[in-house]
């Protein structure tokens, strides 16, 4: 395949989204159009890494070596299918959520050229273009937070540009040095700094490293710059999935493993006080979003508390600073993927069908509801990491990483004790939900539920899909894993 056909899935929903509110179609017609230009995209971007052209596409040439490039690589490629495999089915989800809303078509153009967007950081060739377009994805997706328009919405919104401008300027550190001590800014599996610039000026560039994994970190909520996360979850629930499952908070870890393994050495890194600190602000990001969402109230808040959490997860992974811990990273950054987004769709439906946000209002809920809360209770042991579901997979490589990281580096061990305390707030923060909906105290008012049911088919389809994923990643991971062993170990 040639590689300009790289540039289409980006440009397809970015130009259709932009295009839509001119085009005035009445809603069905509207829905039609927008599920087969998203259905399109994403196989043309799955077609595009199934015959993967070598060479990158030269979109437009900045100044000096630096161009605004696509090219897909392994870890490009696993993130482009992630992205891919989700967003026909969370538009799909949407048209239901979204039909008696307000301003429908301007979230829908906003909600598709997203999709663009954050195909354009999967499928980025150098850290420019990365930049360029992890910008433009805060100045699109901040829209669709303040997409309700009531008070909180907004402040909500004011909150995630103001997180997202401060972690840029930090991020742009990065793109500095590189250009300044790396050979080229394009991604290479072992990093780009060219040694012989770096000399007296190592301690400098950790410092600099530690910058910009705040940077980038801030869209994957990594503490303390996680106070955006809950506040967005006011937006639509087809927002909040994705922000707190692929779009953004993704894009942010995706960002940091790009930085550490394919710009920075981590040979510079590795054993240093900059690989302390990171390990330490993954794991503090951890134990400070499960003991939240453990105190939250609001269904959808104690989710986002959780994803919090769950994206440290990748984090830490990706900051052992080994092959295996970019594997452990990568697993986790798939696996709670279709986890996450499948139970904010699960809070998305109940508040959509019974008007209830808060877990207090949930018991009996169940009774009216029985394939959501079912669904509910998949995702949330998922979650958890209980086997045989897909989380328990993307949990244990991330101890294994710990583990091996241990061996010469035994700070690494307080991993797996972060790793077990977190699995046991998990359960406590999901099982309550799932125990007061199916199992409601004596003498609950039931006809506070009277006229609730389940949702129709486009809310349950995604449903059963991503379920269906949970238990087949647990049960048939290998081949996976194998894909994830060849990028971690740079042969893919």
């Amino acid at each position: 395949m040639s590689s300009v056909y790289l540039i289409l899935p980006v440009l397809l929903p970015i130009l259709g989204g932009a295009l839509m509110p001119l085009l005035h179609l009445p809603e069905k017609r509207r829905n039609l159009f927008l599920e087969i230009l998203v259905l399109l995209t994403s196989v043309i971007a799955v077609l595009c890494v199934l015959r993967r052209p070598e060479e990158g596409f030269i979109m437009f040439h900045l100044t000096g070596n630096l161009d605004f490039a696509l090219r897909l690589d392994g870890l490009g490629s696993v993130f482009t299918c992630l992205i891919a495999g989700l967003w026909p089915l969370a538009t799909l989800y949407a048209f239901e959520y979204m039909r008696h809303e307000e301003r429908t078509t301007s979230f829908f153009a906003f909600y598709t050229m997203t999709y663009g967007v954050t195909l354009g950081i999967a499928m980025a060739k150098n850290l420019v273009t990365m930049y360029l377009f992890y910008e433009l994805l805060t100045l699109i997706s901040v829209y669709l937070v303040m997409h309700p328009m009531t008070r909180k919405a907004i402040h909500a919104s004011r909150t995630y540009l103001y997180y997202s401008i401060g972690g840029a300027a930090f991020a742009f550190l990065s793109l500095v040095f590189v250009i300044i001590f790396g050979s080229t800014t394009d991604f290479i599996w072992g990093g780009v700094l060219d040694p012989a610039k770096v000399g007296e000026n190592a301690r400098t560039i950790q410092i600099v490293y530690l910058l910009a994994f705040w940077g980038f970190g801030v869209k994957a909520a990594v503490f303390p710059f996680q106070g955006w996360l809950p506040k967005a979850s006011v937006a639509p629930t087809p927002v909040t999935a994705l922000l707190h499952a692929v779009a953004v908070v993704k894009s942010g870890a995706f960002a940091v493993m790009r930085l550490t393994y394919y710009c920075f050495n981590t040979e510079l890194l590795r054993g240093t006080w900059v690989h302390l600190a990171v390990m330490v602000i993954a794991m503090l990001s951890i134990l400070y979003g499960s003991t939240m969402a453990v105190r939250e109230t609001h269904f959808k808040r104690r989710l986002a508390f959780s994803t919090v959490s769950n994206l440290s997860y990748i984090l830490l992974g990706a900051t052992m600073m080994s092959p295996l811990g970019l594997l452990a990273g990568m697993s986790h950054l798939v696996f709670h993927a279709v986890m996450k987004i499948g139970a904010f769709f699960c809070a998305g439906a109940a508040l959509h069908q019974s008007g209830k946000e808060y877990i207090d209002e949930l018991n009996g809920l169940a009774k009216k509801m029985p394939f959501v809360f079912g669904m509910f209770v998949v995702f949330g042991l998922s979650l958890i990491g209980i086997p045989p579901f897909a989380g328990f997979i993307s949990k244990w490589n991330i101890a294994q990483a710990a583990m091996e990281t241990g061996g010469v580096y035994p700070f690494a061990y307080t991993a797996v004790a972060v790793l077990l305390y977190s699995a046991l707030m998990t359960a406590v923060y999901t099982m309550t939900v799932a125990v007061r909906a199916w199992f409601p105290d004596r003498g609950y008012d039931a006809e506070a539920h009277a006229g609730v049911t389940d949702p129709n088919w486009e809310m349950k389809l995604p449903l059963c899909i991503f379920a269906v994923l949970v238990l087949g990643f647990g049960l048939c991971s290998e081949p996976l894993m194998e894909i994830l062993r060849a990028i971690a170990w740079g042969r893919f």
